[in-house]
């Protein structure tokens, strides 16, 4: 085994690069990111994502105590378990909520994408480099590897990892054969505010997360309210952000973020007009909530109310795509991890929980390299499987509830709406399913 310190270089600074950078940063391995995006705040997003126990663990074990201390209080709760409804909300099925003394690394976290990322960023100013645009890379006779930038610099490592995104281009030049396969359906999203105006929401839809299984197609929500205000998280750990050098009130800053209840609606691509997929920007939010109204004509009152009153500006539409299963390969001294590899439709949440996962998975396998108790190839080698297996599982998982969404056979969900109504009134098949 090598005793030469580990040197990692990873490509791309979403969440699962910037995770894995955080917790090898701490274990006292030379890491360096490269991002293509000339600054931090180029690609800041409002929007917020749970966070499963999958993701909570790894970002646990690869951020400093404090910066999961900040998460945990700046995240929301997202309620006690999933419930599954039918269209005139109907309770099929409700997930059995964790227990209440449950450690936060093993709960779920309605986490801000913007607090998020400055947390992952957080302390690795020597670490991730900006305005660099990754374009190939090349395997040295000593064992290392090395990419190169557009702007005709490099960096050398003894591993290379690919957190570059489904355009990969890491994966591009490791696995020229994998391919992403478009998918029929189509998403459209919004969110309503938890204000006042927003009192005669249902309680379902105002204190967990839903699912509705109508006749066609398919709606979920997310409620998003925060634990405690920005100004409560600073009066109570500002002063430990302080004493490592972070400015906690920029940490927390987007957690005076309205709470809202989002919504996103799934059907098959033929539902929506030719023309709207040309629309320009301005009124296309008012055309598709007009459009996703006019499908939810014998839905529940208070369904189609809450679609009415989302604001335009706030509807977006999404495309889909999937990645097509990958064999596994030769292990080399490059790797990629998340998107890169297994990209899948945004159903259920779970593309950047398996970002997560790759991260803490990958962190393991590196630190056992860096303490002289693996040798490098074969700690790739048992990290691409296990990151394959997981992966490709969340993959399955996201295209099955695309397929339910899009199907047109009312037989197909008359079957689903059964399978959740027994899981309903039979706990021990529920937990046997639906448990973490």
């Amino acid at each position: 085994m090598s005793t030469r310190p580990l040197r990692a270089v990873i490509v791309g600074a979403g969440i699962g690069g910037l995770c894995l950078a955080q917790g090898l940063h701490a274990a006292g391995i030379d890491v360096a990111v490269f991002e293509r995006d000339a600054a931090p705040d180029a690609r800041l997003q409002g929007y917020r994502l749970n966070i499963e126990p999958v993701g909570s663990r790894a970002l646990h074990d690869c951020l400093p105590a404090h910066l999961w201390q900040v998460l945990v209080a700046t995240a929301g709760d997202p309620g006690p378990g999933m419930g599954v409804f039918t269209e005139r909300l109907r309770l099929l099925m409700r997930e059995d909520a964790p227990p209440a003394e449950r450690d936060p690394s093993e709960q779920t976290h309605a986490v801000s994408r913007v607090t998020l990322r400055r947390l992952l960023l957080a302390g690795l100013d020597d670490v991730v480099h900006f305005g660099k645009e990754f374009t190939g890379y090349r395997q040295n006779a000593d064992g290392t590897v090395t990419a190169q930038f557009a702007d005709g610099t490099s960096a050398t490592g003894d591993l290379l990892v690919g957190a570059d995104g489904v355009n990969s281009r890491v994966r591009r030049q490791l696995l020229p054969h994998a391919r992403r396969t478009p998918v029929p359906g189509v998403g459209i999203g919004g969110k309503l505010r938890l204000d006042d105006g927003a009192a005669w929401l249902p309680e379902e839809m105002t204190s967990t997360k839903n699912m509705f299984l109508p006749k066609r197609d398919f709606l979920f929500t997310a409620v998003f309210r925060r634990r405690e205000t920005d100004g409560a998280t600073v009066e109570r750990i500002g002063d430990q952000m302080r004493a490592v050098g972070l400015d906690p009130e920029l940490l927390v800053q987007d957690a005076k973020d309205d709470d809202y209840v989002m919504w996103a609606y799934v059907a098959h691509r033929r539902v929506l007009p030719a023309d709207l997929l040309d629309a320009p920007a301005g009124g296309r939010g008012q055309r598709l909530r007009e459009l996703v109204t006019s499908r939810l004509a014998d839905w529940h009152p208070d369904l189609r109310e809450l679609i009415a009153q989302t604001p335009a500006d706030t509807i977006e539409r999404f495309d889909f795509a999937t990645a097509e299963r990958v064999k596994p390969w030769p292990t080399t001294n490059v790797t990629v991890l998340g998107d890169a590899i297994h990209s899948m439709p945004p159903v259920g949440g779970l593309g950047g929980n398996a970002a997560l996962y790759d991260a803490g998975a990958l962190r393991r396998a590196l630190i056992a390299v860096g303490q002289g108790e693996d040798d490098l190839l074969p700690a790739l080698a048992a990290y691409e499987r296990a990151m394959l297996n997981n992966g490709f599982a969340a993959v399955r998982a996201a295209t099955m509830y695309l397929r339910l969404a899009t199907l047109p056979s009312r037989a197909v969900r008359t079957i689903a709406r059964t399978f959740f109504r027994l899981c309903g009134v039979l706990p021990p098949l529920r937990r046997a399913i639906f448990s973490d």
